[in-house]
């Protein structure tokens, strides 16, 4: 089964989202994501915006991405900071240079929302 990381800097909003969508669409892949520099929990306004979809995040945990998801994963997706996802193979990367909505108000948050749910089912029928 192909996997794919997500990836942005704190993993507690966009990558967390990004992860949330791709396995709920996908059904012959499957998604984690991680922070290069991870949030001690996930963004309470994230979870918020995400159960508005009926998609649960609440469980999920912010984590570190280390050099060794490079073996494990076939596609890493960050959310702009391909600059400090260096330690990557360039032809798995695929950059969405998405603004960080964190400390910004919910409407904000909606939009980014409604932006990484395109990008996952744009990617998904087009990459997986």
């Amino acid at each position: 089964m192909k996997r794919v990381l997500f990836v942005c800097v704190g993993n507690s909003c966009r990558s967390q989202m990004a992860k949330g969508f791709f396995n709920n669409y996908s059904k012959h892949a499957i998604a984690d994501s991680a922070g290069t520099k991870p949030e001690d929990k996930i963004d309470s306004v994230a979870v918020q915006v995400m159960e508005e979809k009926n998609i649960d995040i609440s469980d999920f945990v912010p984590k570190m991405f280390t050099f060794f998801m490079n073996n494990e994963f076939g596609y890493i997706v960050t959310m702009g900071c391909i600059d400090v996802c260096t330690i990557s193979p360039k032809d798995k990367i695929i950059e969405w240079n998405i603004e960080d909505p964190k400390g910004k108000c919910i409407g904000f948050y909606r939009r980014i929302r409604d932006q990484i749910e395109n990008n996952v089912k744009k990617l998904i029928n087009e990459v997986i």
